[in-house]
């Protein structure tokens, strides 16, 4: 949002200082707004000025509010309801000013990437043509025109264009364009005059083939509709990285989408894209190799979408570590040398930094040994890269991971005897990378891990002071996964292992929101979706890992993060959570020193916590909560919302809107 000199985004004129013009704020994706009006002296006085419900906007209610409204000259735009209806809202009554609603039917009702979206895009031309852009639930990307929200009839086909035409499975076949599975819930990524589009898929835990969608990432002419480039996230034969998926599994394996916000360096003519797993989450057995470019962060050139560079943070990928945040672009003073430089938050915990020109790390990468997996077919790699520090420390902000004995709930010496007792059906290994095991109610459960489905920092993000050089970002520290495999049902899929316990009655496992777009079949509560609709969000959610071994019936939320106790799939004693707060925090990371500036819990401790029988006459500090939300980071203060609603003493039942000192 932070205003250019004119002419430096040539097609986009300069925002007026206070516009929030894209998802992240900017396109660099900072999420900082260079407003001071609200300070540290009047921040508790802020007092709702209005709201909007989205109810009507679809044949049911919305439980998952997930879009970041832009604002331009007083007006905000953004999508809401489980049609993923747009509307333009008056910025300072919240009135109405126009609706827009694009009706699909059953391509809308099968997606796999449903709820309201994130939200819209905008471009101008500076003369007078202003548009906003999004993509549909059945995986459209629509031109309407910003002041009364008609489609453009020169985009595309009546403001149309097809973003299932060009996907393909296999080795090349078209997807059907009804019953293909692909689709976004993100936002365009717009500059000058070239629109950005990822892709992305269902829950990969549960899947019934590997042969799915490819991931693919377009770029569009913004005014026309015209494609204009393609990136294959699976390399094809003659393209780089083809080598890494061995036996020519490129062939037989899809996902590998971007399906979180892209960035753009405009003036260097970069785009930067995060990228999730392959083809399943947590088994890769019939993909051996590094499967480049999953879970890495690619850049490409913007005119015509050629390879500059990448990274892959996790070699062969069967822990669901995608790249769930937006790259952050800023320019950095190290060793008193300006660097532009690019950082990426994780669900790892660690804060991955790079010269965004020429993808060198700005501190050493190290690959380092981790533990192998023991299930048949499967062959992790060898070695993991662990971002260092300026002091040759992992640079973690949050927990990437459970030490033991030392991370163990020490609340009562009886509470922590019992986790220990617990952890012993478990994988156990001091490392962000502990393979999943095949689990059996009569031996070992799962294997112990942090970080990966729901931990760390998720789909908001984080956010970037680009005159400071200082990131922030919420991060959960208590999103214990205990990952388990097992062979699933006869005729369910050609995959050798999903996600399940042997033993327990195995369950097919969807993400957040499936089922509940306006034309799904009512199925009962928030509209049929289940697995992984916890506080986590993103892929796979809070709740489908952290319910332990995955494919376990559902257990009671485990206060902290986590769900359920040791019987029930999770380790934690009594429903507590099996790791010593905090949960959740808020965390400073200096790029220019490369270094962690302070971190602090985030959110008051949850109900289930502070009331808990085993607790009691306890003073138990401030815990923190797990879950995902976005910041915003202004000229100087830090403000979040609350992951849960929680009852503390002294005020109603609810969430709190958090703000913080920058330097503090």
């Amino acid at each position: 949002m932070s205003a250019r000199p004119s002419g430096q985004n040539a097609g986009l004129p300069s925002p007026k200082k206070g516009d929030w013009t894209h998802y992240t704020a900017d396109v660099h994706g900072t999420r900082y707004s260079p407003l001071d009006q609200i300070n540290r002296d009047n921040f508790n006085k802020l007092e709702v000025a209005w709201r909007f419900k989205t109810d009507n906007l679809g044949t049911r209610p919305e439980y998952k509010l997930e879009g970041t409204p832009v604002a331009i000259n007083g007006v905000l735009y953004t999508t809401a309801g489980t049609r993923r209806s747009v509307v333009a809202l008056d910025g300072r009554t919240g009135e109405v000013i126009w609706v827009h609603s694009y009706r699909e039917g059953n391509r809308a009702a099968i997606a796999p990437r449903q709820l309201s979206g994130r939200g819209v895009s905008y471009w101008t031309d500076g003369k007078g043509d202003e548009r906003v852009l999004y993509v549909t639930t059945g995986y459209r990307l629509i031109a309407l025109n910003a002041k009364n929200g008609n489609m453009i009839p020169s985009f595309g086909e009546n403001g149309v264009v097809d973003l299932k035409k060009g996907a393909v499975v296999g080795k090349g076949q078209p997807i059907d364009l009804e019953t293909g599975e692909i689709g976004l819930h993100s936002t365009p990524a717009v500059v000058k005059d070239v629109v950005i589009v990822g892709s992305s898929f269902k829950e990969g835990m549960t899947v019934k083939t590997h042969n799915n969608t490819k991931g693919i990432v377009r770029a569009f002419d913004v005014r026309s509709g015209k494609v204009l480039w393609t990136f294959n996230t699976i390399p094809r034969p003659g393209e780089f990285g083809n080598d890494t998926w061995e036996n020519e599994s490129w062939a037989i394996n899809g996902n590998t989408g971007v399906w979180t916000q892209i960035t753009v360096d405009e003036d260097a003519g970069l785009v930067y894209l995060p990228v999730e797993s392959p083809t399943s989450d947590f088994y890769g057995g019939h993909r051996p190799g590094n499967n480049l470019f999953g879970e890495s962060l690619v850049c490409v050139d913007l005119k015509t979408g050629q390879r500059k560079w990448h990274f892959q943070f996790v070699h062969h990928p069967v822990w669901d570590h995608d790249m769930s945040s937006a790259a952050m672009l800023t320019d950095v003073n190290k060793d008193g040398k300006i660097v532009k430089a690019v950082a990426v938050p994780s669900k790892q915990g660690y804060v991955y930094a790079f010269n965004r020109i020429t993808g060198e790390p700005l501190w050493p990468m190290v690959e380092t040994p981790v533990p192998q997996s023991d299930v048949p077919g499967e062959k992790t790699s060898p070695t993991q890269p662990i971002p260092m520090d300026a002091h040759g420390k992992p640079f973690a902000y949050a927990r990437p991971f459970i030490r033991v004995p030392d991370d163990i709930i020490d609340f009562t010496p009886a509470l922590r005897a019992e986790a220990l007792e617990n952890l012993k059906r478990y994988r156990v290994e001091n490392s962000p990378y502990v393979p999943l095991i095949l689990g059996d109610v009569n031996g070992k459960l799962g294997s112990l891990n942090i970080g990966n489905t729901a931990g760390g920092t998720n789909w908001p993000g984080g956010g970037l002071d680009p005159e400071t050089h200082v990131f922030y970002s919420q991060a959960s520290m208590s999103s214990v996964t205990t990952g388990s495999l097992v062979e699933p049902p006869p005729g369910f899929s050609d995959i050798r292992y999903v996600a399940g316990v042997k033993g327990r009655e195995f369950r097919e496992m969807e993400g957040p929101g499936f089922g509940s777009a306006a034309d799904a079949p009512q199925r009962g509560g928030r509209g049929g979706a289940a697995a992984g609709e916890g506080a986590g969000g993103g892929r796979g959610g809070g709740a489908a890992t952290a319910a332990g071994a995955p494919g376990a019936p559902a257990a009671p939320a485990a206060p902290g993060g986590g769900r359920g106790g040791a019987g029930l799939g999770g380790p934690g004693p009594q429903g507590l959570s099996v790791v010593k707060p905090p949960y959740g925090v808020v965390a400073a990371v200096n790029l220019d020193k490369g270094e962690l500036m302070w971190q602090v819990p985030h959110g008051d401790t949850p109900d289930a916590v502070r009331n808990h029988p085993a607790l009691q006459g306890l003073n138990i500090p401030k815990t923190g909560q797990t879950g995902s939300v976005g910041i915003v980071v202004t000229k100087t203060l830090i403000i979040a919302g609350d992951p849960q609603v929680t009852t503390p003493p002294g005020r109603p039942r609810g969430a709190m809107l958090r703000a913080y000192d920058k330097q503090t």
